[in-house]
């Protein structure tokens, strides 16, 4: 019955391409390959963790990891790349294509391609400098002003009586 199926490597790309400006300042396409199925689940299980930790959730009661493990997480996310960026480039840039392969492993293309193009992760609030160069909607030139303007404050109605002054009382 495999007749209603294409072999999965048909469809399925398994490589992640990501041009980098090495410290020679040339820029190399490096090919990142997806993890062999082992690895996939540890990365799986690693950022599984951490995404509950960021939410707020309780710590494992028992290490996920051993340290080899923790340390080998680029390692497993990079596969054979890992030690040509390594040697060739900077540490920003070695950070940020494992990163993305991390996205792009645990979620997708498209997530990958936005942390590549951004360097935040999906849901990640932006820092104050962002947050300061943002566009802002609400102050377009030419866009409808749709909030009534504030009416005085001064204390006075309009059309309030005055107050009669009270009359003196006679003294006994």
């Amino acid at each position: 019955m495999s007749g209603d199926f294409a072999a999965l490597g048909d469809f399925l790309d398994d490589a992640l391409e990501l041009p980098v400006t090495g410290e020679d300042g040339e820029t190399r396409t490096y090919r990142i390959t997806g993890p062999n199925a082992r690895d996939g689940l540890r990365i799986e299980r690693i950022t599984t963790l951490a995404a509950r930790l960021a939410a707020g959730g309780e710590a494992p009661t028992a290490p996920v990891l051993d340290d080899a493990e923790e340390l080998d997480l680029y390692r497993m996310c990079l596969g054979t790349t890992y030690e040509l960026l390594l040697d060739e480039v900077s540490w920003a840039a070695f950070r940020h294509v494992a990163l993305t392969a991390m996205m792009w492993i645990t979620a997708d293309r498209e997530t990958a391609a936005a942390y590549w193009a951004t360097g935040n992760a999906p849901g990640k609030a932006l820092n104050r400098a962002e947050r300061r160069s943002a566009p802002r909607a609400s102050s377009a030139k030419g866009a409808a002003n749709t909030t009534r303007a504030q009416g005085s404050t001064s204390g006075t109605r309009a059309g309030s009586r005055k107050a009669k002054p009270k009359a003196k009382a006679a003294p006994h």
